[in-house]
């Protein structure tokens, strides 16, 4: 069974930075494209940056280009989302996803439980 197990959210500041992680376990990590989605209350779930399984392409959304960096450690099982300058508009649940066929880019099949990123302003 692919289990995805978030951390790193927590409360900080407007300006401030915070490091998310997600593990995976379960099936092998280097075959699989990984991506790091967020959602409000009342809102759907959306990408924020993906990271592919060969490493070669990164995707992020217009609001975090220049401030979150996407990254995998494929010996650690784990891919990161190193979000600097942090704003109120980025405070969200964040979720890491991954698809359930390998090599592919979409459609994202399996999910964390969620990690809470709240910034104060």
């Amino acid at each position: 069974q692919v289990q995805l197990v978030e951390s790193g959210g927590g409360l900080v500041q407007a300006g401030g930075s915070l490091t998310l992680s997600c593990e995976v376990s379960g099936r092998p990590f280097g075959p699989y494209t990984m991506g790091w989605f967020r959602q409000t209350p009342g809102m759907e779930r959306n990408p924020v940056a993906v990271i592919s399984f060969n490493d070669n392409t990164h995707y992020y959304i217009d609001s975090v280009k220049g401030r979150f960096t996407i990254s995998r450690d494929n010996a650690k099982n784990t891919v990161f989302l190193h979000m600097n300058n942090l704003n109120a508009e980025d405070t969200a649940v964040y979720y890491c996803g991954t698809p359930r066929l390998a090599y592919s880019d979409f459609p994202f099949t399996y999910w964390g439980q969620g990690t809470q990123v709240t910034v104060s302003s």
